[in-house]
């Protein structure tokens, strides 16, 4: 199969996920299916919530799984599950020339950490001292920047920011927040709470990816994808206390750098990403998908998460060592202040 001609640009596509069952992806699935498109998912075995979509069980680093996915040829391989450089290699190996557009989910925490601007564009330097992840996201943007240089890979890059669905927290202690608030314990936020920071309901994610599939201007580009709403972390943990039903919780303010002392786990993270206030641009992405934008608030969005939360006990893991590290720094910090 040759890559699809552009200046015919079908209005049903074949689309590859690679994964398609996560946050970002389950919602990108069902977009995709209601406009219409021809479904695949390939992944090691969880199953899509969506009719009508063909389900592969395979593996994204497995150049065979891969093939029999793509088959004779699809439109479109949308890729959420590449992390490094040699996993997004390994994908090319298999279905460049066999597909018309190759998406590559990268993240905007690859963007300047701290920004020296915002709001944070497109073409805002990629740099990220303090968070692996990030600069391995980079380094897989660069072998797709070369490739499509060298040899016209027609590739397309998305930069989601913080994205979530009704299935996660956004908070550094997710869970453990919660819980915390509704036995009366103290809550951690970090820095003094007044940083601004994009949330982005997976619902709304999806229009804005939805419309660059198949499109002929998103080849050889990057986006930006994320909502326009970027309340401060007081308000964020402010309106998750609302939905959890706690009306007077208890929150210490903890420098970024002490959290990520005494949680190295969740440190890189933070300090690579959470701690700096995050604006974005969208104006390039809203262009190809005009019907993009935040509809789903985090006021909203809050109640929706903790509504299903709380129908699905099972889903209400406290992190005993994080639980144990949040009491330590509490106190740490309480002695400082005397």
């Amino acid at each position: 199969m040759h890559p699809v001609d552009y200046r015919l640009v079908m209005s049903a596509l074949k689309v590859l996920f690679l994964g398609g069952t996560g946050t970002i992806s389950r919602a990108c699935v069902h977009a995709a299916v209601a406009a219409g498109h021809e479904v695949t998912i390939l992944n090691r075995g969880s199953k899509p919530d969506s009719d009508g979509v063909r389900h592969v069980v395979g593996d994204a680093r497995s150049v065979d799984s891969l093939r029999q996915a793509v088959g004779d040829g699809v439109d479109v391989v949308a890729d959420f599950l590449s992390f490094v450089p040699d996993h997004v290699s390994t994908v090319l190996s298999a279905v460049e020339g066999v597909s018309g557009q190759y998406i590559f989910i990268s993240s905007a925490s690859a963007y300047a950490k701290p920004p020296q601007y915002l709001p944070v564009t497109e073409s805002t330097p990629l740099r990220n001292p303090y968070w692996q992840y990030s600069r391995d996201k980079i380094a897989a943007e660069d072998v797709l920047v070369a490739a499509h240089r060298e040899r016209g890979l027609p590739m397309t890059i998305v930069r989601p920011s913080h994205t979530y669905d009704d299935r996660r927290l956004p908070t550094t202690g997710k869970w453990n927040d919660i819980a915390r608030m509704r036995s009366g314990r103290p809550v951690v936020i970090h820095g003094d709470g007044t940083s601004l920071w994009t949330l982005t309901h997976a619902d709304d994610f999806a229009v804005a990816f939805t419309g660059l599939l198949g499109n002929p201007m998103a080849i050889g580009e990057a986006f930006t994808v994320t909502g326009t709403h970027a309340p401060t972390w007081n308000q964020i943990y402010a309106w998750l206390a609302d939905a959890a039903g706690v009306s007077s919780p208890e929150f210490v303010h903890i420098a970024s750098e002490t959290i990520a002392r005494f949680a190295p786990q969740v440190g890189d993270g933070l300090l690579g990403d959470k701690s700096h206030s995050m604006i974005f641009d969208v104006s390039k992405v809203t262009r190809l998908a005009p019907d993009f934008r935040t509809t789903i608030t985090y006021d909203q969005g809050a109640h929706r998460t903790l509504a299903y939360f709380d129908t699905h006990p099972e889903l209400q893991q406290v992190d005993t060592e994080l639980d144990a590290q949040f009491d330590a720094m509490i106190a740490h910090t309480q002695d400082v202040r005397g």
